[in-house]
């Protein structure tokens, strides 16, 4: 890095000549207003909100998101390049920059969504005349239907392109843009296409005015009202950090919140706008099958008949995608005491020598800007992971080359074909063998598309030592929130022994797993907060609560444990999950070394000391691999989440998810014709 010593006002700092002058400003302290720019996106140096005066530069002030500090010239004695961001020139600049902004900006600010967290409305009360000159007619624009998420009122806009950029280059969508020129130019979709992409949401957040607004949030709330809380989110095993906005108990929104190890600052549409199904379909007092009817009963009755049955019988302990670690521990200390089986309901494969470098690997999501090829192994990372999809194109963009394993999938980058089974992957691995320089510069990413095939255990251990070998980067894409804190406690994945505990089971105690519809015969306590495929089959209900109404912690893909916060309180008489667990535990004779939340903690940090340092990723050793195999499969491999809007009972609870579904369909049905 060659660094450059730049006069900021009065202030000489040293800084990377590579830098751009606002983010020197930055650095220094100092706010630049703007509109356009964003240093996740491109520079388009459209709204010249951020002029400021380089001394000794151009006669007129400069836009400081498109000069660099390598451009900027010494003084006529060597002094250090002098910049200026609060003269005359500059104020009098962002006055006269602001007024023709809202030449055509209609004053409607008391209807608009975005009063109160508007960039405009701050950057005119802070650079602002106070007061228009304009006296002539406004103008007025069309607005245009994006889809069931984002609300247009393209009148308001200011063409910053924030949005353009976004979906072109971060999500990989063509379908907006800036047509005509002058007064005339206005953003568009074209031919009118609604928003095709999995993280269009986001253009939200990036509107600095109130173009676009969010429909499910529309008129509902304004954001002094908003209680806010910091968490995680759960609709895929990326654990996006969000922020949850509640008025009263009811959740009005959900935002993201920056982390560049994990998400940058982008969710999902699936984490953004899932919240609307967060009361629908809840299960709020517990419930007993008579007769094929379910009929509420008392939590005294529940839990003496849930205790009764585990006692009585052979009980097989079912993991959900949902639920946090400690009640994953909860569990498993209660099936040790219980003698009873755990297993992972949601997830059918195994991973050689049960080794957590096998479920989680060596890799890190941040990895992905820095590797030259990135092999993607039965994995469909715009469905599974879609805020890691959009990393990868960044990276593609940058030059890294993505190779495919599977079958042809809609991404939004190009990828070179290996073919689509265990057999065109041993053709490659074969062929590339011997060049290392290729595989130290390398990630692979593995989908469950891979491992759901009786060649994965054999492949795996392929991969591990290719990794191992080379220092290859190895990371697992796990769809579900919960599947790596279950895997670290023990719960069993391989179908053959999944099947057989549960075929052998007198009481199965599903911990929120909704893929689960048992043979007849068992007695089935379902523990979970919406009423779903898991609850109709159940003979006993026991509500609890759901992610946002509970603390706990959930253990991302690359095994990151990280805290989610409550933000809201659970409806009726459900509970928190591992209150149900110890108050069942006491019922059965077996007193936990827990009284609280915190005590839960410790001893799960106790046992298990990875988990003890929240938001941070512990190394583990490599595991030995077993003896390596051909792989010999020509099975094709197919991604493991057939419908991306509807892949928990959350979801399928949610309306707007179910908008979604549909429109999907509708635009997947017209690209097929």
């Amino acid at each position: 890095m060659t660094t450059k010593k730049v006069r900021i006002d009065e202030k000489v700092q040293d800084f990377d000549e590579n830098l751009t002058i606002i983010q020197a400003c930055e650095l220094s302290g100092i706010q630049i207003p703007r509109f356009c720019y964003h240093e996740k996106l491109s520079i388009a140096g459209n709204c010249r909100m951020c002029l400021v005066e380089v001394v000794g530069g151009p006669p007129k002030p400069t836009a400081s998101c498109a000069m660099q500090l390598k451009d900027l010239r010494p003084g006529p004695n060597g002094e250090p390049p002098q910049v200026l961001t609060n003269s005359e020139m500059v104020k009098n600049a962002r006055k006269g920059v602001m007024e023709f902004l809202l030449i055509n900006h209609p004053l409607d600010c008391p209807i608009c969504d975005q009063g109160g967290e508007c960039d405009l409305q701050d950057q005119a009360m802070s650079f602002g005349l106070g007061e228009s000159r304009y006296t002539e007619d406004k103008r007025t624009v069309e607005d245009y239907d994006l889809g069931p998420l984002v609300e247009t009122h393209m009148t308001r806009c200011i063409s910053c392109t924030r949005c353009v950029r976004f979906t072109t280059e971060v999500a990989g969508i063509d379908q907006m843009g800036q047509t005509g020129r002058g007064e005339d130019s206005e953003i568009v979709t074209y031919l009118s296409h609604t928003l095709d992409s999995e993280l269009q949401g986001n253009i939200i957040d990036l509107c600095p005015v109130g173009a676009l607004t969010s429909k499910p949030y529309a008129f509902t709330a304004r954001p002094w009202e908003l209680q806010k809380t910091e968490t995680i989110d759960v609709m895929d095993g990326i654990g996006c950090n969000i922020r949850v906005d509640s008025k009263g108990n009811r959740v009005m929104r959900i935002t993201p919140r920056e982390n560049h190890f994990v998400n940058e600052e982008w969710i999902s549409d699936k984490s953004r706008f899932v919240w609307d199904g967060v009361r629908v379909q809840r299960l709020d007092t517990p419930f007993k099958k008579i007769n094929g009817k379910f009929v509420a009963i008392s939590w005294e009755e529940a839990l003496s008949l849930a205790s009764e049955k585990i006692q009585n019988g052979k009980t097989t302990f079912v993991s959900g995608d949902l639920i946090n670690t400690e009640a994953l521990y909860a569990t498993s200390k209660l099936s040790e005491y219980v003698g009873g089986a755990k297993v992972i309901g949601d997830l059918d494969t195994s991973f050689p020598l049960n080794g957590r470098s096998f479920y989680v690997g060596n890799g890190k999501i941040e990895d992905i800007d820095n590797v030259k090829n990135i092999i993607l192994l039965g994995a469909n990372p715009r469905k599974e992971a879609s805020v890691i999809n959009a990393r990868i194109r960044k990276a593609w963009l940058n030059g890294t080359n993505v190779y495919r394993l599977g079958l042809e999938e809609n991404l939004t980058y190009d990828v070179k074909e290996l073919g689509c089974s265990f057999f065109d992957l041993q053709i490659f691995l074969d062929k590339m063998s011997s060049k290392k320089y290729f595989w130290s510069d390398t990630m692979f990413l593995v989908g469950y598309g891979f491992l759901n095939s009786k060649s994965s255990d054999a492949a795996l251990n392929i991969l591990r030592s290719f990794s191992e070998k080379y220092k290859s980067k190895f990371l697992l894409l796990h769809p579900n929130a919960s599947a790596v804190g279950a895997l670290d406690l023990g719960f069993e994945t391989e179908t053959n022994a999944k099947q057989n505990s549960l075929n052998e089971a007198e009481t199965i105690y599903n911990l929120g797993c909704d893929t689960l519809v048992p043979d007849q015969g068992s007695f089935v306590i379902y523990q979970g907060s919406h009423g779903d495929k898991g609850a109709v089959s159940a003979d006993l209900i026991l509500p609890s609560t759901c992610y946002l109404e509970e603390d706990g912690i959930f253990v991302n893909t690359e095994g990151r444990g990280q805290y989610a916060r409550k933000a809201i309180q659970s409806p009726g008489k459900a509970k928190e999950n591992w209150r149900i667990l110890r108050a069942l535990s006491e019922r059965l004779g077996f007193i936990p070394g827990y009284l609280d939340l915190n005590g839960l903690r410790s001893a799960l940090f106790k046992e298990i000391p990875l988990m003890s340092n929240p938001g941070e990723i512990i190394e583990v050793p490599w595991e030995k691999v077993q003896k390596k195999r051909d792989l010999v499969s020509k099975t094709p491999l197919a991604s493991y989440i057939k419908n991306y809007y509807l892949s928990n009972s959350i979801c399928r609870a949610s309306k707007t998810m179910s908008k979604l579904a549909k429109v999907r369909n509708s635009i997947n049905f017209k690209k097929a014709s």
